[in-house]
């Protein structure tokens, strides 16, 4: 079981930056996988950035030299530096974590989202 809690989003300008974290309620060392996945209204949840098995890190085509993925095991914080923003990246931005066992399927828990504005 693991919570997660997201912050860092607002408004920002086209051009700009934001910073978003996740906080879990665990050791993210213990976690199989993170990342950050965005929804936008009419728009089917898609990945942003994530660790996943070994560490791996994958980005989203459309964010991809943007924004960076990172984490901080002694705060079991993730986080989202995201630059350049564009009016395309306004989102809800939610973390996500994956926990897997040996005897049954993977289980998934989300945050409560953090919402992101880009706009002039």
């Amino acid at each position: 079981q693991v919570q997660l809690v997201e912050s860092g989003g607002g408004l920002v300008q086209p051009g700009g930056s934001l910073r978003l974290s996740c906080a879990a309620s665990r050791s993210i060392f213990s976690i199989n996988a993170m990342g950050w996945y965005r929804q936008a209204p009419g728009k089917q949840r898609e990945l942003v950035a994530g660790f996943f098995s070994g560490s791996r890190t994958d980005y989203g085509d459309s964010v991809k030299g943007r924004f960076t993925i990172s984490r901080d095991n002694a705060k079991n914080t993730v986080y989202l530096q995201m630059n350049s923003l564009k009016p395309e990246d306004t989102a809800v931005y939610y973390c996500n974590a994956v926990l897997e066992s040996a005897y049954g399927p993977p289980r998934v828990y989300w945050g409560q989202g953090t919402q992101v504005t880009v706009s002039s």
